[in-house]
């Protein structure tokens, strides 16, 4: 893949996971706003949260580190990777269907695991039922999770990146249809998971269909192939495993404080944006692409392929971070603040905002290095800094927890990703000048980081001077999108001032993005 089909790819990635992200804003802005941050929307983040850890497990953060790096070079060279990928296929579902009839069964103490300051409290009861309903939705987002590796290892994006728009669509939906029937919203929503789950599937089995990947379900065969992929899976499983165990202290720890998993899953949605729209998009590119170079021993190729992509991905995400850490409040109160979410909540998602703001470029500079290990197919590695990390993160939360309350939960998330961060840097010190950034990007990242900091200086006063009209019902909207406005005009003119970056660069990968 060249490099202005890689960004590209990550255009078209990008793009779609924005719109995702969007419908995901009006999705959870409804949420809080029929649901608030009571019983019922605590009870749907935990259960909403359990097939998305497993999902974690099996799909996106261990199955696919393992699948696409293998069938990427089978499909480079030329063999039988379809057989491959329908035996994988077959193999993981099968997995999957097992472990939803056992979490039906063991689902009060899965509950319990995730939450135990639920016990003997509305919230846990609520929990149990919701969880019922929802784990299905793991076998569906799973397989097409697979399917997804199918189509972005064969160069084609669009499918894969547009199927989590339809979870939103139908989500939004089942709300609004629940409302306008006088239904109970919460029950609603609970059920269009799985649906959507379904529906995500169906999209992107089809449109493996139309690129000759029609894969069906069938008995799975025990080859060396599907071997040597559990062999590399397991351990990614485990690192992904860490990260779901840094995801559980968080959660354990902050629900003995009343409404504080609301809050931390509110504040995450909101960082999760420019996360989404960057890094997931750049390591879902990166990694098929890098499997290709490394299969043509294309070392000079695959430097250039991971300095661009970490370019233009840090040029989008710290100014995205110094924007979440300068203005959180405004951002919060405009997008979250309505109906039963109360200015109180406003303040304590704004709060874990910032702090998640400041392990932003943290958690977008992990999915630009690890691709660098599993298209090596070393998930060994990740997997030993991620437990490192975990460490980190269990301990500040733990002990910081009585000292500065459900805060600590968030300031462990960010110390432990910085953490990790340095961990797999170093780790790429024996991979030679393909895992090198380039001059070019050297030149240009302090650059980067003055205009987003000189952006950071001119949020802040445009905030405090437009601050009167955030109180005004039907201006807060006006003045949130100026704000916005005021950040990128003054951003990307500053950036192409002291040449951070040009313009035209950003201009062709988007028009060259659309038409991938």
């Amino acid at each position: 893949m060249k490099p202005i089909r890689l960004i590209a790819g990550f255009m078209t990635v990008g793009l779609w996971t924005l719109a995702s992200r969007v419908l995901g804003f009006v999705r959870d802005a409804m949420i809080l706003a029929y649901l608030g941050t009571g019983p019922a929307y605590e009870a749907f983040v935990v259960a909403f949260r359990l097939p998305n850890m497993f999902r974690r497990f099996f799909a996106e953060g261990a199955f696919n580190m393992a699948f696409v790096p293998m069938f990427s070079k089978k499909y480079e060279a030329g063999e039988d990777a379809r057989d491959f990928a329908e035996n994988a296929f077959s193999g993981l579902a099968s997995v999957l269907i097992v472990l939803t009839l056992v979490a039906q069964l063991c689902m009060p103490w899965l509950i319990y695991g995730m939450a135990s300051g639920f016990a003997g409290q509305e919230q846990f009861t609520l929990s149990v039922e919701f969880g019922r309903i929802v784990f299905p939705y793991i076998l569906f987002i799973s397989l097409a999770a697979l399917l997804s590796g199918v189509l972005n290892a064969t160069g084609r994006f669009a499918a894969a990146a547009a199927a989590p728009v339809l979870l939103n669509v139908i989500l939004v939906g089942a709300m609004v249809g629940a409302a306008s029937l006088d239904v109970d919203v919460g029950t609603a929503l609970i059920w269009g998971i799985p649906v959507a789950g379904v529906a995500q599937l169906a999209l992107v089995w089809y449109a493996a269909r139309q690129a000759g990947f029609t894969l069906m379900p069938r008995r799975p065969r025990w080859t060396p192939e599907m071997q040597r992929l559990v062999r590399i899976a397991v351990p990614a499983a485990l690192a992904g495993g860490v990260v779901q165990v840094n995801l559980l202290v968080g959660q354990q720890v902050a629900s003995y404080f009343d409404r504080a998993v609301g809050w931390l899953y509110a504040a995450d949605r909101l960082y999760q944006l420019p996360l989404g729209v960057v890094g997931i998009a750049i390591g879902v590119v990166l990694l098929p692409d890098l499997s290709r170079r490394l299969a043509a021993n294309d070392d000079a190729g695959g430097r250039n392929a991971l300095s661009r992509a970490a370019e233009i991905s840090l040029a989008l995400t710290i100014p995205a971070a110094v924007a979440l850490m300068v203005v959180p409040l405004p951002l919060v109160s405009v997008l979250f603040e309505r109906g039963a979410t109360t200015s109180d909540d406003s303040a304590a998602i704004a709060m874990a905002v910032a702090v998640y703001g400041l392990g932003l470029p943290a958690f977008v500079v992990q999915k630009i290095l690890q691709p660098l290990y599993f298209a090596r197919e070393d998930t060994r590695s990740p997997f030993r800094y991620a437990v490192v990390a975990m460490v980190v993160n269990a301990a500040l939360a733990i002990g910081l927890a009585p000292v500065i309350g459900w805060i600590a939960c968030a300031i462990a998330t960010t110390l432990a990703a910085w953490m990790m961060v340095a961990l797999l840097a170093r780790g790429t010190r024996p991979m030679g000048e393909v895992a090198r950034f380039d001059a070019r990007f050297h030149q240009r990242i302090w650059r980067i980081i003055a205009a987003s900091a000189a952006m950071g200086l001119v949020l802040w006063l445009a905030m405090v001077g437009m601050s009167p009209f955030f109180a005004m019902a039907g201006w807060r909207y006006l003045a949130l999108l100026g704000l916005i406005l005021i950040g990128m005009i003054s951003y990307f003119g500053i950036g192409q001032l002291i040449g951070a970056f040009r313009l035209g660069e950003f201009r062709r990968a988007f028009q060259r993005g659309g038409s991938a």
